[in-house]
């Protein structure tokens, strides 16, 4: 047996050249090659337990997936957060695959790629070339088998919770057909720009008409079509930006005159077909950051007062507000699109300064307000999320390590695949292993 030289360094500066025995250094190779099968293997009872946490909703206390709870408090990228979980779902449908992984046989990566395309009639035949082939090969022929894939059907939403649509249409007729589903909170906004819309064109028809053409007779239908192809030119006319939503809402609030002293228990999002009554929480959501005017009434419903417009959070307040924050502050959330929420609600005396504001996400904002979540500045720019139960959600918790996983006879340093040096032929790879999309003459033209 030959001995494998090793270099060190003496107290002169001279490098020394010994002789380590070969046969240590094939232990310590075959040391590493086991902890390679053990980490897999540990992956794999990660994924296992990250999967029963998601299936029990374990996120779901104002983290807006499990992707992003797992993000937050282990401090993984976000990506490779959602791919974990991702993975981990899908392994509970791959028996085979799943079965290699817990033996330490094939690696994360590969496992990762399976499971994008593999299915329960087709995960042995793409097992086996995984054994043969490396994680790039697999990464290769499960990316040629989604384009196949995507040329068949188009790719299914991964969640579709969000039932929010707008879908256009030609008629048979040669009319445009425009369809929404949309939330009340923006159709409300959808309906006030028609309205405004719909206003100028009556008033510019009136000036302008002759008065012979005013018999010609407008519906409102079509006042409304004419209006939203105004608001489409507007649009397109002008540089859209996304800015603060103070200029969204504007929330009508009708007070009973029952005497001096009364706060509102609730207040009326106007939509075109009535209002729809929302709690005060509701309310006070929607003008953390929104325009509002104050509407007083008597017991009969007559109009008392009706106050000014005003704004809640001025521009340059929340200019600065941006800078600091740049996007949702609720732990693990990514969220830029957000609204300016105060921590001491105006109602309660809080002010609209900098030291009194965060930004907030649309979730985690109703959140605040109507999930029992309490925020509380801890600092200068420092924010605290407290549950009503008392846990507090830190900003960056700490990992802690208690005691090793027990995987002794799960794995060895032979468990893990690797290439067998075989040239790969990607697209006869996907002929052989992917079944053809349709029987001969039965291919549709969808």
């Amino acid at each position: 047996m030959v001995p494998a030289p090793s270099h060190s360094t003496d107290s002169h500066g001279l490098t020394r050249t010994t002789l380590v025995p070969e046969t240590q250094l094939e232990r310590l190779g075959e040391a590493i090659a086991e902890m390679a099968a053990r980490v897999t293997a540990a992956t794999y009872d990660l994924l296992v337990m990250l999967r029963e946490f998601d299936a029990q909703a374990g996120w779901n206390n104002g983290f807006l997936s499990c992707a992003h709870w797992l993000h937050w408090r282990t401090g993984i990228d976000l990506g490779a957060a959602r791919e974990k979980v991702r993975v981990a779902k899908a392994l509970a449908h791959l028996p085979r695959v799943s079965g290699a992984m817990q033996r330490g046989e094939i690696s994360f990566a590969k496992v990762r790629a399976l499971s994008r395309v593999a299915t329960a009639e087709n995960e042995a035949r793409l097992l086996a070339f995984a054994y043969a082939g490396t994680a790039a090969q697999v990464e290769r022929l499960v990316r040629a088998w989604r384009r196949c894939d995507r040329v068949e059907e188009a790719r299914e939403t991964e969640r579709a919770h969000l039932n929010r649509s707008v879908t256009t249409w030609v008629d048979d007729d040669g009319m445009v057909v425009v369809r929404a589903r949309l939330t009340p909170e923006l159709g409300a906004v959808v309906q006030r720009a028609l309205e405004a819309a719909s206003d100028q064109l009556y008033q510019e028809s009136r000036n302008a008409a002759a008065p012979e053409s005013v018999s010609e007779e407008v519906t409102a239908a079509q006042r409304r079509a004419d209006a939203l192809g105004l608001l489409a030119e507007r649009a397109l006319g002008a540089v859209l930006e996304s800015g603060s939503t103070a200029d969204r809402y504007q929330v009508v609030l009708h007070l009973e005159d029952d005497g001096p002293g009364d706060r509102p228990s609730q207040a009326v999002l106007e939509l075109a077909d009535g209002g729809i009554r929302v709690s005060a929480e509701t309310s006070r959501r929607l003008m953390c950051d929104a325009s509002k005017v104050a509407m007083r009434e008597g017991s009969d419903g007559s109009a008392l007062d009706v106050g000014r417009r005003t704004r809640t959070i001025p521009p340059a307040i929340r200019r600065a507000l941006s800078a600091r924050d740049v996007g949702c502050r609720f732990p693990g959330c990514t969220t830029r699109r957000c609204d300016a929420h105060h921590v001491t609600h105006w109602a309660d005396g809080g002010t609209t300064s900098l030291d009194n504001l965060l930004l907030l996400c649309r979730r985690h904002h109703r959140l605040v307000h109507e999930g029992g979540v309490r925020v509380e500045f801890t600092g200068p720019g420092l924010v605290e999320f407290v549950r009503s139960t008392g846990y507090r959600i830190e900003t960056s918790p700490r990992l802690s390590y208690s005691s090793p996983l027990d995987l002794e006879g799960r794995v060895d340093s032979k468990s893990l695949h690797y290439w067998d040096g075989t040239r790969v032929n990607i697209g006869y790879a996907i002929d052989v292993l992917r079944p053809p999309p349709h029987p001969t003459g039965a291919a549709t033209n969808d």
